[in-house]
């Protein structure tokens, strides 16, 4: 299954996510992954594994286990880089060993001090606070992205955690508009206004973090999984399914992409097969009714800010 984005380019409705997994692990993960029917990675300069994820996918199209054009790779502008965005990007590709990126994200609609192309800092000052670049608009940075798509090194670009205000400047200033604006919603965190108001516009939303972090936000960041939720697990008993396809399943039922990030074989099979079922009207309703407005992925821990205040 896909989504058509409002360029006409297809993206799959389930993707890879590859944040926090070990460098070590990735080329088995990508070509695993492949082989089990994924299509669409999403990859983050700032996930420092750009490099090994391009390995394993050039061992994945020298092998013929896939063709680059049936494939679907996003990775994302560092907060470090919005005053360089055409060098970021081709650092990125150069890591990735691609020749173009299906989809290039603005990571975090806020610039922090440039501690050069590919380092991904986020330099804190004398008290702990983060280094804000107050001199670069996200307009400015949004307008590198399209000259992007001009040079043929992007086909589609797009935004990440961006509020509805940003989103609505983000289209006002827009000569190419966002195809993706990629934000943290799960069972937990519904954001039914933000997506909804993305969608009426043409802005395909994608769901990072659709499992609600789970164990790894658990342990960065001390959250509580939506996954133990008597609801969700209902809902599973219900479906002879795991709370993890119940959620993941409510995602791609409300036309967002979602990418599930795992390390593990039976997980990354479990969590794609999740298009032999269907959610009823009612269990929707259900699920709705669980939504806390409760962020696991909570950057301020590192930033010594926080920019959702």
């Amino acid at each position: 299954m896909a989504i058509t984005l409002n360029n006409g380019f297809k993206m799959p409705i389930i993707g890879l996510g590859v944040w926090r997994m070990e460098k070590n692990d990735i080329k088995d993960l990508i070509i695993n992954s492949i082989k089990i029917g994924y299509r669409h990675f999403d990859c983050a300069a700032d996930y420092q594994n750009e490099a090994e994820v391009g390995e394993a996918l050039a061992e994945a199209f020298q092998t013929g286990l896939v063709k680059r054009e049936d494939l679907f790779i996003t990775t994302k502008l560092w907060n470090s880089d919005h005053g360089h965005v055409l060098e970021a990007c081709k650092d990125s590709l150069k890591k990735l060993r691609l020749d173009y990126l299906d989809l290039y994200l603005v990571h975090f609609p806020v610039a922090i001090k440039h501690t050069g192309v590919g380092t991904t800092a986020s330099t804190l000052d004398k008290d702990g606070m983060l280094e804000i670049d107050t001199t670069i608009s996200l307009e400015t940075t949004w307008h590198a992205m399209e000259e992007l798509v001009s040079m043929g090194l992007v086909r589609s670009i797009g935004i990440s955690n961006y509020d509805v205000f940003l989103t609505r400047d983000c289209l006002a200033y827009s000569k190419i508009k966002p195809a993706v604006n990629q934000i943290e919603t799960h069972p937990y965190f519904q954001r039914d206004s933000l997506v909804k108001f993305c969608q009426k516009y043409g802005i395909c939303v994608t769901a990072h973090t659709p499992l609600g972090g789970a164990a790894a936000n658990t342990e960065w960041f001390g959250t509580v999984s939506c996954l133990d939720d008597t609801v969700l697990q209902g809902l599973a008993a219900k479906h002879k399914k795991t709370a993890a396809q119940i959620a993941l399943r409510w995602g791609i039922q409300r036309n967002t992409v979602v990418i599930p990030k795992s390390s593990k074989l039976d997980r990354l099979k479990e969590n794609f097969h999740i298009f032999d079922f269907e959610l009823t009207e009612e269990d929707m309703e259900q699920i709705k009714s669980i939504d806390r407005k409760y962020r696991t992925n909570q950057p301020a821990k590192f930033w010594g800010i926080d920019l959702y205040a």
